[in-house]
């Protein structure tokens, strides 16, 4: 009996893999993100603390997978590494990611520990509360053994967040992959996607998430991480920016401003490109549509971030992607195809 029931499960796991060599499944260059998935509950209502709500629906989500099926749906390549739990839940994050044209050759699956939780909800003040389940979750788990070592070389964009450099052994693990990556000559992309909580102490935190700062060709953060990193300096100090943040090494630093838009720094130029105006259902999962977005775009000319007006063109196509996710509810299900961004991008062009 327990032999059938094995033998069912791996069949299971098999079929959760999408079929190929582990590399693209669209010719276009490979963006392999890397870290975490896990499953959000959601309060069934809006502006309610964690304590208060009557009920919750679960949604997929996990920075760098909402920001692998963004830009599979955008029409991208891309992958997830990173490891679940060998649950219903698991299986269920692996599917997602095939069903949306993701490669998850790279997903891992642990017999022991569960798949993470996260009870997630937009208090009435507009902020986000968190309450994580993941003592520990399959994710912390990911071991360097693990590694698909071919899927990561073959990355044009190496994308990764700070959340799986919390605990062994998935810290050694990303440090791995980066170093894999880089000696690829794949371009390093960073999301710090600072979540407090997760960490043992402010300092920790801030200590890891810059241990890797100057690796990245690529960062994004958002203001909230620049006085955060900073320890309280103006955020929107270019000053500030340019002196402690911006590295020798980085080719594009990103600072996305919510619904005003975002800026951008290379070594050449500066500037600032405004928000798309619109009704906000669910923030979640819109920084990742805007990373998504400018990763797609990158990936298909590698050289963007050397010409403003392209990049600022791109960047108007990221911000759109981040508003149009929006105004619908949960991360993944709200991220647009390319048909649906293009169409919203024209009637906004229209309306100016």
């Amino acid at each position: 009996m327990q032999q059938n029931n094995s033998s069912s499960k791996l069949c299971d796991l098999n079929n959760l893999s999408l079929n190929g060599n582990g590399g693209s499944i669209n010719e276009s260059p490979l963006v392999v993100c890397f870290g975490e998935m896990l499953i959000d509950f959601v309060p069934t209502v809006n502006g309610v603390s964690l304590a208060e709500a009557p009920s919750f629906k679960k949604a997929p989500g996990g920075a760098p997978a909402n920001v692998a099926v963004c830009l599979a749906k955008l029409g991208g390549s891309s992958a997830f590494i990173g490891k679940v739990g060998e649950d219903e839940f698991g299986f269920m994050l692996a599917n997602i990611l095939k069903e949306n044209k993701v490669n998850n050759s790279g997903v891992r699956f642990d017999p022991f520990a569960r798949t993470a939780l996260a009870f997630v909800t937009l208090r009435e003040d507009g902020e986000r509360e968190f309450l994580f389940f993941r003592n520990p979750s399959a994710d912390m788990l990911f071991k360097e053994s693990e590694l698909d070592v071919n899927l990561v070389k073959k990355a044009a964009i190496f994308h990764y967040g700070s959340i799986s450099l919390i605990e062994e052994p998935c810290r050694s693990t990303h440090l791995a992959a980066m170093e894999i990556a880089k000696k690829s000559g794949s371009l390093l992309s960073y999301d710090p996607n600072l979540r407090l909580p997760l960490w043992p102490s402010e300092d920790a935190a801030r200590t890891e998430i810059m241990s890797i700062w100057n690796q990245a060709d690529i960062i994004k953060i958002s203001e909230d991480e620049i006085s955060f990193l900073t320890k309280g300096d103006d955020p929107y100090d270019d000053n500030v920016v340019m002196t402690k943040l911006f590295h020798p090494n980085l080719r594009l630093l990103l600072v996305s401003e919510g619904k005003a838009g975002c800026r951008y720094y290379t070594k050449q130029f500066k500037g600032r490109v405004s928000g798309v105006k619109v009704k906000p259902v669910d923030t979640t999962g819109a920084g990742d549509a805007f990373v998504g977005a400018i990763l797609y775009r990158l990936a298909s000319d590698l050289n963007l971030f050397q010409d403003e007006n392209r990049l600022r063109e791109a960047l108007f196509f990221a911000n759109a992607c981040g508003a149009l996710t929006v105004t619908e509810k949960g991360a993944i299900p709200a991220l647009p195809t390319k048909e649906a961004l293009e169409k919203f991008m024209a009637e906004e062009t229209k309306n100016e």
